[in-house]
């Protein structure tokens, strides 16, 4: 009887102990994220970073991360923009980097079948959210190249270049700049890769036009100044673009402006190292960058110019018709 006592009473205390290790288990599954066991998956990196299409296609790392600490803070829409899916997918950890400010950026790759993608994921200095953007997706075009990169000033571009077939090449390019206010991500160039033979358009055209400076100042078709009311009389909306040393560097910039005199304006946004100054004249605005507008063009031009304004177009006011009593 004796033996039978301890006996029960070990298995007792081997169900207990299996019992707590089971809650651990549940505990960790229903709380889902620890910032510091997340983090030690992915090796440390600094910037500038860059990773290739082919690099992330050669790449043979396995090791494996749960996808409840990653899976949260990538939203359901790029999911399914990449896999057609939600669930099911492998993330495999790559590379970690700190910025002075705080934030932390991890590159991830995600597999799902035979598709693979990079995601850069971002959180914010406590570490508490994160937002996640596509930061690669290869395609089956043996004609083009990826590469996506994160500067100095953790700018984030996503490069492609394709090869024609008269050896021409050509260059497209997105650049993006995380907000940690609204912890998402802004989108504050683009340069897309087809649009040699593209009519420009002005995404700002239709917006009203009643501030004596609203209106558009252009040098020629590819290169204005489009400028449109604002919420209030000290706000402007402003659309540049350009296309200097016969189409080979190009800029382009929208936001809004504040006037900050009778005949200046500045655009200045929180996310955007970009400062610059709107000089208007009765019939021309003359642009002068102050700092940090590289991200939104060339490296071999810049927005200052001189823009004149172009005449608006009077409405012919329509006759009446004749009443016949």
């Amino acid at each position: 009887m004796k033996w039978l006592a301890v006996a029960f009473g070990l298995m007792v205390l081997f169900g207990c102990g299996n019992s707590k290790k089971n809650e651990k288990k549940t505990d960790e599954a229903e709380t889902g994220f620890d910032y510091e066991t997340f983090s030690k998956h992915y090796a440390a990196a600094s910037a500038p970073y860059q990773l290739s299409d082919t690099g992330l296609l050669q790449n043979k790392d396995t090791a494996r991360l749960a996808a409840s600490q990653l899976a949260p803070f990538v939203s359901d829409s790029i999911k399914k923009k990449l896999f057609g899916k939600t669930t099911g997918i492998r993330y495999i950890p790559l590379q970690k980097m700190e910025a002075k400010k705080g934030e932390s950026y991890f590159i991830t790759k995600a597999v799902s079948g035979d598709k693979t993608a990079a995601l850069l994921t971002v959180f914010t200095k406590k570490h508490d959210t994160a937002a996640s953007l596509l930061f690669l997706l290869p395609d089956d075009n043996a004609n083009t190249t990826q590469v996506s990169a994160i500067d100095n000033s953790y700018s984030i571009s996503r490069n492609v270049t394709q090869k024609e077939k008269n050896g021409v090449i050509i260059d497209g390019k997105e650049v993006y700049a995380y907000n940690p206010d609204g912890n998402n991500f802004t989108l504050i160039m683009t340069d897309v890769l087809d649009d040699q033979n593209q009519e420009l358009i002005n995404p700002i055209d239709t917006l009203p036009r009643h501030h004596r400076f609203s209106g558009d100042y252009v040098k020629d078709k590819k290169n204005i100044v489009s400028v449109r009311d604002g919420r209030n009389a000290n706000e402007l909306r402003v659309f540049v673009h350009i296309e200097k040393e016969d189409g080979t560097c190009t800029g382009e910039l929208k936001g809004a402006l504040f006037l900050t005199s009778s005949t200046t304006a500045v655009y200045r946004q929180g996310s955007d190292p970009c400062v610059m100054e709107f000089r208007f004249s009765d019939h021309a605005v003359m642009v002068k960058e102050d700092e940090g507008c590289g991200a939104h063009r060339g490296m071999t031009c810049t927005f200052n110019d001189t823009f004149p304004r172009k005449e608006a177009v009077k409405q012919k006011a329509a006759k009446k018709k004749p009443v016949h009593k």
